[in-house]
């Protein structure tokens, strides 16, 4: 059953995709994934989540700068999904002071609201046989994005999302065995995981060794040591701009 079914096929095939047709994605296109976002299921149905279409060509120039990824000032459209607790104290005339919509918990509960949203339209957009990338390199800058959208207080960047036409072909990533990251009832690795690892090295080896494009020696354990390493210097930015725009993560 699930091999026949056109919608598991499609996710099961997710690639990222950096670069694009020129042809703009319809408008009607762009409000359909809209309303996917909305109907993402929703902490409290709060909907913590807004989002912001990047039309403005100096705008996303500046984004793909932060991003130091030149494709974002490339084709497709840009969205930029927003933790958005702002929304909240304006209707209810309440604020980070006077309530706890800068809590922890309330954060928790947009930021869930928010990563489900931009997950939702990346399969739709795929769906509809568009290409995505989803970007988290927004946040290498966090305090000049936030400048550079505007955003008031209780709001939050969080995700940037490019949505086109494919204009590259890309293979997907082989993932972590299931072993490594399903468990049942407690959370225990299985004796076996060097070895499961060292065969998932391998596998990955042989992607980025043998991949259309963008080859390299690669393997994820050395993934995940280079990023246990490194971290963009305005990173350290993050809790100041957290604190910046009234979340008192405490």
């Amino acid at each position: 059953m699930l091999k026949n079914d056109e919608v598991l096929k499609t996710q099961l095939q997710h690639r990222t995709v950096r670069q694009f047709t020129a042809e703009p994605i319809p408008a009607a296109t762009i409000q359909e994934l809209i309303t996917v976002a909305q109907h993402t299921a929703t902490s409290h149905f709060l909907q913590s989540f807004s989002v912001l279409s990047i039309t403005e060509p100096e705008i996303r120039r500046q984004i793909a700068a932060i991003s130091r990824q030149k494709y974002v000032d490339g084709n497709g459209h840009l969205f930029i999904f927003v933790i958005d607790l702002n929304r909240a104290a304006t209707i209810t005339g309440l604020n980070q002071q006077n309530s706890f919509l800068g809590s922890t918990d309330k954060f928790f509960q947009a930021t869930s609201d928010t990563a489900l949203a931009v997950q939702n339209v990346v399969n739709a957009a795929e769906n509809l046989g568009l290409g995505t990338v989803i970007l988290g390199s927004i946040l290498n800058d966090p305090l000049r994005l936030i400048d550079l959208l505007k955003l008031p207080p209780l709001t939050f960047p969080m995700l940037g999302l490019i949505v086109g036409r494919p204009d590259q072909a890309t293979q997907p990533k082989p993932r972590l065995p299931q072993a490594l990251v399903h468990f049942e009832n407690t959370y225990q690795l299985p004796d076996n995981t060097k070895d499961l690892v060292a065969e998932y090295d391998a596998t990955i080896k042989n992607y980025y060794a043998h991949r259309s494009r963008n080859t390299r020696e690669e393997t994820f354990t050395s993934l995940l040591t280079r990023s246990a390493h490194e971290l963009p210097a305005q990173r350290r930015d993050l809790n100041q701009a957290l604190r910046q725009q009234g979340f008192f993560l405490d």
